[in-house]
């Protein structure tokens, strides 16, 4: 009988991790997520991504299972005809305007975007807010009402001058219960639901998998990617990794330039 893995499921952030800088897939990931399922370990995807900004991936990578999307506020299900939500959390809408008004008191006028809910939500922005990543899809808005017209499981926030760093702590200060603060990339401060994030979002997904944290290997780069990291066996952080990950990571691997991810999983499964 063949000997279990050691950990039985390898859990991926995807941009500065699985994703190469082109936002693709290298072969070698591929051919190293093949090896890992071979030796019976599953793939978990958790992303800041809603649902609609991870469809054409799972579809290329013929990925099956739940997914973790919208930094946990989303679990989707990737192996049931079209896709279903198994669960989604939204922020309170007022609780969001809010909160940006309160962000704004403190570091003068922000631009906003939301990632609606629903497996089919839309990324509304407003004018002048730059995507970080050009090749997801968004509808600018005219007017920042217009952002709260239907449910929303996120809000991402950027300023004209301040970095992310600084951006994130003003927002923290600011805040306070209405929201959770996170920095989930280059240019990417989000407000997610209370209590939500990527810890819960994989808590939910191993559970319905019925895998135990200590089987988990977790891949990362982002301070978003800590509460990943905290219900997880074993932890990985990139090389190109915020210092805050790097520092709560049991390993550092090459960066996702580099294929870190590959390099990690062709040692744990090879």
């Amino acid at each position: 009988m063949p000997t279990p893995p050691a950990y039985a499921l390898v859990a991926t952030d995807l941009d500065g991790t699985l994703l190469r800088p082109d936002d693709t897939v290298s072969l070698r990931s591929r051919a190293a997520l093949a090896l890992a399922a071979s030796a019976g370990a599953r793939h978990l995807i958790v992303t800041g991504r809603s649902v609609p900004g991870v469809r054409a991936l799972l579809a290329d990578l013929a990925y099956t299972g739940p997914v973790v999307c919208g930094q946990g506020a989303q679990v989707y299900d990737a192996e049931t005809g079209g896709g279903r939500l198994l669960r989604s959390v939204t922020l309170d809408r007022k609780a969001a305007d809010a909160a940006l008004g309160k962000i704004e008191a403190e570091v003068g006028a922000v631009f906003a975007a939301v990632d609606q809910d629903g497996a089919d939500g839309i990324t509304l922005i407003e004018a002048g807010y730059r995507m970080p990543n050009p090749t997801l899809p968004a509808l600018v808005v005219d007017a920042r009402d217009a952002l709260w017209a239907r449910p929303v499981i996120k809000v991402l926030v950027r300023h004209p001058e301040l970095g992310d760093d600084e951006l994130a702590a003003a927002a923290r200060g600011a805040v306070g219960d209405l929201a959770s603060v996170t920095m989930a990339g280059p240019g990417t401060v989000e407000l997610a639901p209370r209590g939500v994030d990527k810890g819960t979002g994989l808590a939910h997904a191993a559970e319905l998998l019925g895998i135990g944290a200590e089987h988990i290997v977790a891949f990362g780069d982002m301070p978003n990617d800590l509460p990943m990291f905290l219900g997880s066996g074993h932890r990985v952080a990139m090389g190109n990794a915020h210092p805050e990950l790097r520092a709560a990571a049991d390993e550092v691997t090459l960066s996702n330039a580099r294929d870190g991810v590959a390099v990690v999983l062709e040692r744990l499964f090879g």
